[in-house]
């Protein structure tokens, strides 16, 4: 098939609805021969979050995919937002523009927020020849807006390879920019209303495992789900109004050079008051909808999301966590899985909104002190222990 063809590819993807179809292999395609998979994330980002920088760090995984879906002008692409780092399966037609995104992202990671990151871009041939597979499938969260999923092991293999420094992207040269145009972070952290907000990551033991791996994950869904909304952490009816003077700077730095932020932020600071308002009273402004628009905001959320393993953040009581932990724990104990798990009071949202006045803003939901990074870690040190206890047994 030409390349020009696959270019569409996800929007033929058919939808599923409800979460627990992530398991259902049916619901998955191959992604296409020439494509390629842009992934980076934030060198020590466990160090960023421990020094108070969570909403960089949340800022600069969600830049990757504001810059690279920008610069091939296609929205509807495959990808999945990791906390610290994110992944973007772009078509052959854009690996080159993606390229050059992914290196104008890197400089101003590093010139603006202060963080290293790396980035590669990865054939999905090499992962192919590797044994592995990248498989999408496309989950609807609302009318307007679906998030791909994950499955097969390479996405996985992809950013392993990054981190060992292979497929690497250089920076662009100093004072290069990407284009990251409707991102932003203005909300503020959004307490926990049933008791904390987990970030939970857990990954099959031995990929392609059967049944068993399926089953934890439905397991997981159905006791998280005996929350409302299946343990959603943004309200209903949207966040409560209130912006952040922090995530406001860090729209400004992504939305204009130093020599012009002063006037970027007089503006931003304009539109949030504004919208404060509008938020606080459920107004309308024209065509704008504050209460609509809140209330779409709580939909169009990853709060939950499957790449290579479930990835989810929610607000649970202490019984549900408990169950949820004890059935994690014995997976891992009969060798099903790997977790790891880490506890908050709040969520944070990264949103890429092109205009308000459209339906299909996205947020980018983690843990607002550590998240999906945090979970990570002990996800790691779990598995460095389990191997050092297999080794030190006759």
């Amino acid at each position: 098939m030409a390349s020009g063809n696959n270019d569409t590819f996800f929007s033929s993807v058919p939808v599923f609805v409800e979460f627990e179809g992530v398991t259902d292999i049916e619901n998955y395609r191959p992604l296409p021969e020439d494509w390629g998979l842009v992934t980076g994330d934030i060198v020590n980002s466990t160090g960023a979050i421990e020094a108070g920088s969570y909403k960089a760090v949340n800022m600069a995984g969600a830049s990757i995919i504001s810059a690279v879906l920008n610069t091939l002008g296609q929205q509807d692409l495959p990808f999945v937002f990791g906390g610290d780092g994110a992944l973007v399966a772009v078509p052959a037609s854009g690996l080159e523009k993606a390229r050059t995104a992914m290196a104008a992202v890197r400089t101003w990671v590093k010139e603006e927020l202060g963080l290293d990151m790396r980035a590669a871009i990865v054939p999905v041939t090499d992962v192919r020849a590797a044994g592995l597979d990248v498989r999408v499938a496309r989950f609807r969260v609302s009318d307007e807006v679906s998030y791909a999923m994950f499955a097969g092991g390479g996405a996985s293999w992809a950013e392993s390879r990054m981190k060992e420094n292979l497929y690497s992207v250089e920076p662009a040269p100093a004072a290069t920019r990407p284009d990251l145009t409707g991102l932003s972070c203005r909300w503020n952290p959004i307490p926990s209303r049933h008791g904390e907000i987990v970030s939970i990551i857990a990954v099959p033991d031995q990929p392609g495992d059967g049944t068993a791996f399926p089953s934890l994950i439905a397991d997981v869904v159905a006791l998280a789900s005996r929350q409302e909304r299946g343990g959603h952490p943004i309200p209903a009816d949207g966040p409560a109004a209130g912006f952040s003077s922090v995530g406001m700077e860090w729209e400004a730095r992504a939305s204009a050079p130093a020599q012009k932020r002063l006037w970027r932020k007089l503006f931003i600071y304009a539109v949030t008051s504004l919208g404060y308002f509008l938020f606080r009273f459920n107004l309308k402004f024209g065509t704008f909808d504050a209460k609509l628009y809140k209330r779409e905001t709580a939909q169009n959320t990853d709060f939950r999301k499957f790449d290579d393993g479930l990835k989810m953040t929610i607000d649970v009581d202490a019984e549900s966590l408990r169950k949820i932990e004890a059935r994690l724990e014995a997976a891992a104990n009969a060798g099903i899985c790997r977790y790891g798990l880490h506890r908050q009071d709040a969520a944070l949202m990264t949103c890429l909104v092109l205009t308000p006045l459209s339906h299909d803003h996205m947020h980018f939901v983690d843990g607002a002190a550590g998240g999906y990074a945090l979970a990570a870690m002990r996800l790691k040190s779990k598995s460095a222990s389990l191997v050092a206890t297999a080794a030190a047994t006759p």
